[in-house]
């Protein structure tokens, strides 16, 4: 009996380490397809993890095994440390958006490659990279072309919001595809900042902050329909700080992609407004960039937070969405 225990301990143990639930990761985001769960996030060649409940992930093969050529010249120093990705099914596949860049700079782009499955046991498993779909430049963009999320509207138009700090989230239509852009760049609209007038100046960095991305300390959109409205989710404040970040989640909403996207109390989110979704507390030093999805009928929360009681982590969380009787989400624990 004791040797049949310890082989019962041994194997949950195992079953432990090979399928992690408290798994290290930054900038989440996840879509399920014939039952499993894939989560993509940033990593070496885009890490990817899979599950059959959102509880227990394996670790699967990167997206890329090598740097994108395409990347390596457009960025330089890029190594194939890949941001901030973002999955949808769209025209029939699957579409992966992904960043690439150099910390602190707008010297960055945002990519795309598609899949017919996310199976990598389907015979019709191959990660197809369409490359540079925006890309922005220091001193010329006042924006910063990482952190895309593709959202298509009732028409089926689609759209692409991104962007992080400089002059904040940046929104634009692209051509039926999805493959490239369909309006002029120098043109797109601002869709949130921190700025409460779009003719200011982008404010100066704080503290140790990266001088050139400023002080308008907003990125990772996310916009998602509920009812009759679009949500647009995005991080306020630091993140990758371990124990000093200070990420939290805003929320506004709209009747259209475009916008304008107001908070609770009528503000323009382009203008400084954002009402706080979820933040930092004893358990977690900052929560941010997340992805919002319906899975079976249920609305979750994806994001990740530095964990308080394991040196300022990042980690993986999930959780359920809930809605109030004036239809804004709150975190149903």
């Amino acid at each position: 009996m004791k040797q049949r225990i310890t082989l019962i301990v041994a194997l949950l143990l195992l079953s432990i380490k090979v399928f992690p639930t408290d798994i290290v990761v930054h900038d989440p985001v996840m879509i399920q397809q014939n039952g499993t769960y894939y989560l993509f996030t940033t990593g070496w060649g885009v890490s990817v993890w899979s599950s059959p409940d959102m509880k227990n992930w394996s670790r699967a093969k990167p997206v890329f095994d090598e740097a994108p050529q395409w990347a390596v010249e457009a960025v330089d120093g890029f190594k194939g440390h890949i941001w901030a990705p973002d999955i949808a099914f769209y025209n029939g596949q699957y579409y992966l958006y992904y960043s690439i860049s150099a910390f602190g700079k707008n010297t960055s782009c945002i990519g795309l490659a598609t899949n017919k499955t996310l199976n990598p046991e389907d015979p019709d498993f191959e990660w197809v990279d369409h490359g540079n779909i925006i890309q922005s430049y220091p001193g010329k963009t006042n924006w910063n072309a990482i952190d895309p999320n593709l959202i298509v509207a009732e028409d089926g138009t689609p759209y692409l919001s991104f962007g992080s700090f400089w002059d904040g989230l940046k929104l634009v239509k692209l051509k039926a595809d999805a493959k490239s852009v369909a309006e002029d760049l120098s043109q797109i609209p601002t869709i949130a900042s921190r700025k409460k007038s779009p003719d200011e100046p982008n404010p100066p960095s704080v503290d140790d902050n990266p001088v050139d991305a400023g002080g308008n300390a907003i990125e990772a959109p996310f916009i998602f329909k509920k009812g009759d409205y679009y949500y647009l989710f995005a991080s306020i404040d630091y993140c990758c700080k371990g124990v000093k970040s200070t990420y939290k989640m805003i929320v506004g909403r709209a009747k259209s992609i475009p916008g304008p996207y107001l908070d609770k109390e009528g503000n323009s989110l382009a203008t400084g407004g954002g009402s706080i979704l979820l933040q930092g507390d004893q358990n977690w030093y900052g929560v941010g960039h997340n992805s919002t999805y319906t899975f079976n009928d249920k609305d979750y929360l994806v994001f990740h937070g530095y964990d308080a009681h394991d040196e300022g982590k990042p980690k993986l969380i999930i959780k359920t969405l809930a809605w109030d009787k004036d239809g804004w989400p709150f975190v149903d624990e």
